[in-house]
């Protein structure tokens, strides 16, 4: 490649990571699909800016893959396994097992031989990773019993990647040795044949050893020459020389990889080889995505627009189907199996290596995998939509309280609050009150989460608090004020309507996630709005003050002064958001003014801090303070005991 050519390619393809990254995550879609979409828009099939050379690009790219697989191993805690073995393995295991094994039925009855049936169906069988995680953080639903049970499903097929890349060599035709046709002989290929399957278990072993006991040395001494850049060597060393001998050894260079990653996984230099490597393995993956997008053959949905329609449709309907089924059996219930399905019922930016692989290993033709990796970025695509329709089928569920949803418990209790949300922030709240003396009528709509509740002995009831015949059961015509903790904005301005509209007495106390989630329910008329992370963080910035030496009482008056500041420039910001610049200009006026006031207050002080302002210090140097001598043994006692003790005299101000 010439070296104009080479910088054109590059131009290229930076722009297409560059432009369209951005405006794929602002639409939702994702940066994956981002990739993909850029390289379908500069490919043979739209503009044509990249041909045949995308392949040689993809070649070079898969180094991305590598990373990510060793990351993979990286973030496998031992410890962090165990604790989640049976959602794993019994979940995770059954949902790869299971969908493999009917999509690979499914695509040897419409006519492919056994081995290419195969193939098609462990790599449909995967999700996307990137897209689900993403979507489920967006949504706030990750750490819901559903969203769980994605992420549990997922992490055993990243780890199922591996024995895939490895057995797919061997469905080949001519085994493993089709992909290799051409190429230079293995380091494999000279050893005998009896001795080659323990010649492969003593260098694993020998790579496990070495990982587990010399790597450290050979990371401190690297890490002592203070040059971030070798240490970025030394790590790109590591997984390249693994993955050389891997194939050397005629495996697959992703299970070496992964094999260094798992081995390093509680390595002290852990964190540093993971940092180094991320822009590394999100530039080579971008880079190969765009060369996946580039093949793409979208002749094919013109050419065969129902075959193509028909596939696509037909995956996202049979995975959706075992997924739910799967949820079912495995106890979760309607609603968190909805979330669970609707989630992976997509297939995997995965797909796109594992056909890639299958295909230079002469396991499945060209057109075949160039169809499929345009079935597998469709269903992608679709895969937020999809999402969507079940948040919009879920509340309409909820709105009509239809046959398999939930009937609202029957509440017999009234008190003076009302809680609408037992997550982190409801429960918090629900025990001080309790503590003080206060009982509160708690509502929450996740079912699963209101079983553990109350096997934890919390009384906590199932129900909706935006719907008028809950709050009523729930005594709030009674009640003095209700507590809106939920996190969801939509939600929690569905539930203040609802109180402002039947119960205009009652007063509102609002939890706001976001600053824009706090203008809401200002403009909603709510007068107790409080920002779910301010008062923590000024409880840190408090502590942090301490530890610069500025006195206890000042250190907490600069807080409430930032606090009741911070309170009155919510509101009065609030009424200009809808004028950017406006906006802007004053934000950055009331920035500065409590910089001024707070350093006018605060002055420059190098004194020491006052501990009697501060309860927790005081406390702590009472109880390390020691114990009195005890009284002595009448008949033991010495005739000269001391009048004083130390211990005994009055505490000092420090």
């Amino acid at each position: 490649m010439h070296a104009d050519s080479f910088f054109s390619q590059a131009l290229v393809y930076l722009s297409v990571a560059v432009l369209c990254v951005p405006i794929a995550r602002a639409l939702g879609l994702g940066s994956v699909l981002g990739y993909l979409i850029g390289g379908v828009v500069i490919g043979p099939s739209v503009l044509g800016w990249v041909g045949e050379e995308s392949q040689d690009v993809m070649h070079f790219a898969e180094i991305g893959v590598v990373m990510m697989l060793f990351l993979i191993g990286l973030e496998l805690d031992p410890g962090r396994l165990w604790r989640m073995r049976k959602p794993i393995l019994g979940l995770g295991g059954t949902q790869v097992v299971v969908t493999s094994l009917v999509l690979t039925g499914i695509a040897w009855l419409v006519g492919l031989p056994w081995n290419q049936a195969a193939a098609v169906g462990m790599t449909l069988s995967l999700s996307s990773t990137a897209i689900v995680l993403q979507t489920l953080n967006e949504k706030r639903q990750l750490k819901t019993s559903g969203g769980q049970s994605a992420f549990s499903v997922l992490l055993f097929q990243d780890i199922s990647i591996v024995p895939m890349l490895s057995i797919l060599p061997l469905l080949a035709v001519g085994g493993v040795r089709a992909m290799d046709s051409g190429d230079h002989e293995l380091l494999i290929d000279r050893v005998p044949e009896v001795w080659k399957a323990p010649v492969v278990l003593v260098v694993m072993t020998v790579i496990v050893l070495a990982g587990r006991f010399l790597s450290r040395y050979l990371f401190r001494f690297i890490a002592r020459s203070g040059l971030r850049e070798v240490f970025t060597a030394a790590a790109l060393l590591l997984i390249v020389a693994t993955a050389v001998l891997m194939k050397g050894l005629g495996l697959s260079p992703a299970l070496g990889a992964f094999l260094a990653g798992v081995v390093l996984a509680n390595n002290e230099y852990r964190h540093e080889l993971e940092t180094n490597l991320e822009p590394f393995k999100g530039l080579f993956l971008g880079l190969f995505f765009i060369a996946v997008g580039t093949s793409i053959d979208f002749a094919l949905f013109t050419e065969q627009p129902l075959t193509m329609s028909a596939t696509v449709l037909g995956l996202v309907l049979v995975k959706l189907v075992l997924l739910l089924g799967l949820g079912k059996v495995f106890g979760l219930s309607t609603e968190q199996n909805r979330l669970f399905g609707s989630s992976l019922a997509q297939g995997s930016e995965f797909a796109f290596v594992l056909l890639s692989f299958a295909a230079t290993s002469l396991v499945i033709p060209t057109t075949l995998a160039n169809m499929l990796m345009g079935v597998v970025a469709v269903s992608m695509a679709l895969s937020p939509l999809l999402m969507l329709l079940n948040d919009r089928w879920a509340k309409r569920a909820v709105a009509d309280a239809g046959a398999d949803q939930r009937p609202p418990d029957e509440i017999h209790t009234s008190n003076p609050v009302v809680i609408a949300g037992f997550g982190r922030f409801g429960q918090i709240v629900g025990r001080f009150l309790r503590a003080n003396g206060v009982e509160a009528t708690v509502l929450d709509v996740d079912s699963d989460s209101v079983e553990l509740l109350r096997q934890l002995g919390l009384t906590v009831y199932y129900g909706d608090a935006s719907r008028e015949d809950v709050l009523d059961a729930a005594g709030a015509d009674s009640a003095k004020l209700i507590v809106v903790a939920v996190a969801e904005r939509e939600k929690s301005l569905e539930i203040v309507r609802t109180v402002q509209k039947h119960y205009p007495d009652l007063a509102i106390f609002a939890r706001a996630c976001t600053r824009t989630h706090a203008y809401d329910l200002l403009d909603a008329g709510v007068e107790h709005v409080y920002l779910e992370t301010l008062d923590s963080s000024l409880e840190l910035s408090i502590d942090a003050l301490r530890g610069l030496g500025v006195r206890a009482y000042r250190a907490r008056r600069a807080a409430r002064r930032f606090r009741h500041k911070e309170d009155q420039d919510l509101r009065e910001l609030n009424r200009m958001r809808h004028d950017e610049k406006a906006y802007m200009d004053l934000a950055r006026t009331r920035i500065r003014d409590i910089e001024t006031l707070l350093r006018k207050d605060l002055g420059e002080t190098n004194q020491p801090a006052d501990d009697a302002w501060d309860l927790a210090s005081a406390m702590r140097r009472v109880t390390s303070r020691p114990d009195p001598a005890p009284a002595a043994d009448p008949v033991d006692a010495p005739s000269s005991a001391p009048a004083s003790d130390a211990s005994a005299s009055p505490p000092r101000d420090e």
